[in-house]
């Protein structure tokens, strides 16, 4: 397994390079801005990008993922009922990116927006069970992400607390890597750490712990940051079919 974090600060937020360095197979997510570092990482660890992944439609950023998939001759990939121009790789919960002796596992979670998908990966050298769930903007290292960027608050909350539940059923020791950390506008209690575990989010994430729908929403409601500048106009551009 080969795992490389990119943190960005302008905006705020975590994009991987991660796969099986033995087949040489790997994948992008959430890719932003310059996209000449991945193909470097890429180059340096003697991967070829086979998939760049965009886990949602993003609203705080223009999305580097069609320029990175166009420049490494790798597939787009966006959870297949996205409202987004063709041409991308659409993929189905539960489906899987193959890697080599990596795997991952697509896991539809609506919420923060309507074609949400995390990654549940498995490095099947070291086990059969899942190493690490890349989580986008649906589970942060204290918090879940906002609701209402692609409806409303209420609603959105709903759906992200049905979503949840497939996360708090993996096992306590799976590792999160969220797409955003403190700073990010895609969050209210964000930590400056941006990694953690399922177990760990399970008992001290405030907004994961709640069992009771109802509450999640009126939690949801609370102190709502300011939306991004131009929150709708970068989400269409970035279902468009090329972002610049």
């Amino acid at each position: 397994m080969i795992l490389r974090p990119f943190l960005h600060a302008a905006p705020v937020a975590i994009s991987y390079l991660f796969g099986c360095g033995g087949k040489a197979s790997a994948a992008v997510v959430d890719p932003v801005g310059d996209i000449a570092p991945y193909l470097a990482t890429a180059e340096a660890t003697g991967m070829r990008i086979l998939y760049v992944v965009d886990t949602h439609i993003h609203a705080d950023h223009v999305s580097a993922g069609r320029r990175l998939a166009d420049a490494a001759g790798a597939k787009y990939v966006l959870f297949a009922g996205a409202e987004a121009a063709p041409p991308f790789h659409g993929v189905g919960d539960r489906g899987i990116l193959p890697l080599g002796n990596v795997a991952a596992e697509i896991l539809h979670t609506p919420g923060h927006t309507p074609e949400h998908v995390c990654l549940l990966v498995t490095d099947r050298t070291r086990s059969d069970e899942p190493w690490f769930v890349l989580t986008g903007h649906t589970l942060m290292v204290g918090d879940v992400g906002r609701t209402e960027l692609a409806g409303t608050t209420d609603e959105g909350a709903r759906v992200l607390f049905r979503s949840l539940k497939c996360l708090k059923a993996l096992p306590d020791h799976v590792e999160v890597l969220p797409g955003a950390f403190s700073g990010s506008v895609c969050g209210r209690r964000l930590s400056g750490k941006p990694a953690s575990t399922i177990g760990f989010e399970r008992r001290y994430n405030a907004a994961f712990r709640i069992e009771d729908e109802s509450t999640f929403v009126q939690f949801l409601r609370e102190d709502v940051p300011v939306p991004p500048p131009r929150a709708a106009e970068l989400r269409s551009i970035n279902a468009g079919p090329m972002a610049a």
